[in-house]
């Protein structure tokens, strides 16, 4: 199976933040949010690996700044890294008050999508993923012990055999003595 870049997946959404989006605040509901996040992850999932595909887990939904009313949402998103059948998706959001002309940040989040065949609905090899910033290399290298640390959330994966994070800490507790 051949390689993709990183940049190959990238997705852009717009959306418009309408009353039916908000809570009683004016303030676009967290879970309509999650939803179009969710929509972007896809995309850019199924776009790398040309397959059918099924979110796994989000990692530290965390809400920066509110999006109100009548504001513009902006989301991008993009493969990071790809395993064996997984991949993991960095979603990004900006809201964009065009009143006032100005943009911010709003929200970030890492998803996990696993391809699926269309046919069976089993898990399928995806392509690996080949970088070319700085940023794509930062997020591949991260990659890694994000999904240990997810697996073992998830009890999918005892602490100690998460070589990657052991290997952090390891480094901390080397550095705390040596204070």
């Amino acid at each position: 199976m051949e390689s993709k870049k990183a940049s190959e997946s990238f997705i852009v959404m717009n959306e418009m933040v309408f009353p039916n989006d908000t809570n009683h605040f004016g303030n676009m509901m967290g879970g309509r949010l999650m939803y179009w996040m969710d929509i972007a992850a896809a995309m850019s999932a199924m776009k790398h690996c040309n397959k059918p595909c099924m979110t796994a887990s989000v990692d530290n939904l965390s809400f920066k700044t509110p999006i109100r009313l009548g504001n513009i949402v902006h989301i991008e998103a993009k493969v990071t890294r790809a395993f064996t059948s997984s991949m993991e998706i960095h979603v990004r959001v900006w809201g964009e008050d065009t009143l006032h002309q100005y943009t911010y940040p709003a929200n970030e989040a890492y998803f996990t999508f696993v391809a699926l065949d269309g046919e069976t609905f089993k898990p399928v090899p995806v392509p690996a993923i080949v970088t070319e910033t700085e940023e794509e290399q930062k997020l591949y290298d991260g990659a890694l012990r994000r999904r240990q640390l997810r697996l073992i959330l998830g009890g999918k994966m005892k602490a100690h055999d998460a070589h990657e994070l052991k290997a952090i800490f390891s480094e901390s507790i080397v550095e705390s003595d040596e204070e």
